[in-house]
């Protein structure tokens, strides 16, 4: 198999993985939310409170709103994410609509109890866990469920010190919030009730997504040894746009001299680098190290303040 061939097929698994990320939110969302009238963040939740309070169709807030939101999403995330947000959110919203039509009905209209009543706490804890993992699983392979999604993805791509998670959680707040101006949800005890669930789901869900998330997150090094090395550097720089430094070797028992490669990559890179590797060399020598922190182009931000007494000394010594 090319590495052309490699590639389509690792964009095959992204999208099956995006397909598997997004059936699991609609199972957690219309069996353990929605039948409790669970209030829950992003488009998604928003949506999902205009139903509670007017009846008007879920899934086509979502669209329309999604709709908006994409048209930035254009500029900021570019075409590549773009494709796989825009079937992100017309496959989530075919699912939604498919589950409700399956699902049994309570008398309201709203999807069975399946914890059975009195169990809102439970099914909120078990719902926005599979919620938070979903949604990883739909960002680690470089996909977007729309809505505040994409909001998070655009601050993420410009700064790195930002969690995913931070900025879900600030729309997310605002979102939950707005059930208190909603009279249909009864008076303001029973609705700071539903406020408050949705706070525990909002918590929850975005501690399980960011502790996902940062475990794909970490950075690692690789030494290469190969006697392709020119060729796997090529592969790497062209085929990930990843930066390559090349040592100079010396084997102590051989004698030989040969070229080292160092590679520092993000640890959700790693299959990709070593899938690189064993197509164009199968008998390389490679040896991955995480590290503790890895600062400049490309990775993170050195989050250090630099005194403007010595910065005006050094102008002046300039």
């Amino acid at each position: 198999m090319t590495i052309q061939h490699k590639i389509i097929w690792n964009e095959t698994k992204d999208y099956m993985f995006i397909t598997l990320g997004l059936l699991m939110y609609t199972i957690a969302f219309t069996v353990f939310l929605m039948p409790y009238e669970i209030v829950a963040g992003g488009v998604t939740g928003l949506s999902a409170i205009i139903y509670y309070a007017t009846g008007f169709h879920l899934e086509n807030t979502y669209l329309i709103i999604n709709g908006l939101l994409l048209i930035v999403a254009l500029k900021i995330l570019g075409y590549k994410f773009l494709m796989k947000t825009i079937y992100a959110i017309f496959m989530l919203a075919l699912m939604l609509k498919f589950a409700q039509d399956i699902l049994p009905k309570q008398p309201n209209g709203l999807p069975f109890k399946l914890m059975g009543e009195g169990q809102e706490f439970i099914s909120m804890i078990i719902g926005c866990t599979i919620t938070g993992i979903a949604l990883a699983t739909v960002f680690n392979n470089n996909g977007s469920t729309g809505g505040t999604d994409i909001i998070a993805a655009s601050v993420n791509k410009y700064n790195n010190n930002i969690s995913l998670g931070s900025v879900l959680f600030s729309v997310d707040f605002c979102i939950i919030g707005s059930c208190m101006f909603f009279p249909q949800f009864g008076d303001y005890i029973e609705r700071a009730h539903k406020v408050t669930f949705g706070f525990c789901v909002m918590a929850m869900e975005n501690y399980v997504l960011d502790y996902v998330m940062n475990r794909s997150r970490q950075s690692v090094q690789f030494m290469i040894f190969s006697r392709k090395w020119q060729e796997i550097a090529n592969a790497i720089g062209t085929q990930m746009n990843h930066g390559v430094t090349i040592l100079d070797g010396h084997g102590w028992y051989t004698g030989n001299k040969m070229k080292v490669l160092c590679i520092l990559a993000k640890k959700r890179e790693s299959t990709n680098i070593f899938r690189l590797i064993k197509m164009i060399d199968p008998q390389a020598f490679v040896s991955q190290s995480a590290v503790i922190g890895v600062y400049g182009e490309g990775f993170d931000e050195m989050n250090v303040k630099i005194k403007e007494e010595k910065k005006t000394e050094e102008v002046k010594e300039n």
